[in-house]
Formats: C-alpha cells, structure tokens, sequence
C-alpha cells in the first residue's frame, strides 16, 4: 500500500470523527474519492471477513459528509433521492462501522454571493465546533 493511503488510515484510527468534502459529480462522488475510498477501506483495516459475514472494525466513529453542488441541494435530496450520497453512507461508511453519518448539501455554489460562501462556512464552522 502507498505511504499516503497507510497515513491515512492512521489517521482514520486515530480519529473520532471523519469529515469528507467533495462536489457533486455525475449524481455521485468524483471517482477519485471513490478510488481513494476503496483503497483506504481495505479489508483488515476498516472490517474483516469471516465466516458468517464481515466484522465491522471502525464502530465508535461518527461522520459528516458535505456535498456541494450546482443545482439546488433541495432538488438532490428530494427529486433525485440523494441516491450518491445514500450509497456512501449504507455502502461504504455504515458498512465498516462508522455511524451515525450526517450529511450538509451545499446547492447552487456556482451563483452563491460572498456573503452567502461566508454564511457557508460559518455554519460549517459551528458543526466542526459542536463534534468536538
């Protein structure tokens, strides 16, 4: 495994709390967070296998997952399901363990005014605050 993915997962353990950032990209995440995902989330390291199914091995660490994007987040929830962001959150996050998983959507971040980035920010600023 590459040194950068290894201090990774160092850093995963060590951690309470994993905050992943990332625009929105085809309805999912780009596919280089999924590729660094599934590196990082190897077996032995994030769950193991067994004999009647895997073992969880990253319980007791929560998650935030900021999504932003170019439509409405409103429109990503609600039309579209947030089917991406459903899937990292049951296929990945929940499935090493790690819960709960909250999740921030971000929407129209192309037409945002720099008051309404500041007010982003802020309020990203007060969740950071609050886990810990």
């Amino acid at each position: 495994m590459p040194s950068q993915l290894k201090k990774a997962q160092e850093a995963i353990a060590w951690g309470d709390h994993l905050l992943l950032v990332y625009p929105l990209w085809l309805g999912e995440m780009p596919a280089l967070v999924k590729a660094f995902l599934e590196q990082v989330m190897r077996p032995g390291f994030a769950f193991t296998l067994g004999g009647h199914g895997w073992t969880p091995r990253l319980r007791g660490k929560t998650a935030r997952v900021v999504v932003t994007m170019g439509m409405p987040a409103a429109a990503y929830r609600w039309y579209f399901g947030a089917h991406g962001l459903k899937s990292l959150r049951r296929n990945i996050l929940s499935f090493v363990g790690i819960k709960p998983v909250r999740s921030t959507l971000i929407g129209l971040v192309e037409s945002a005014s720099a008051k309404r980035r500041a007010g982003w920010l802020a309020k990203l600023e007060k969740l950071g605050s609050a886990a810990l």
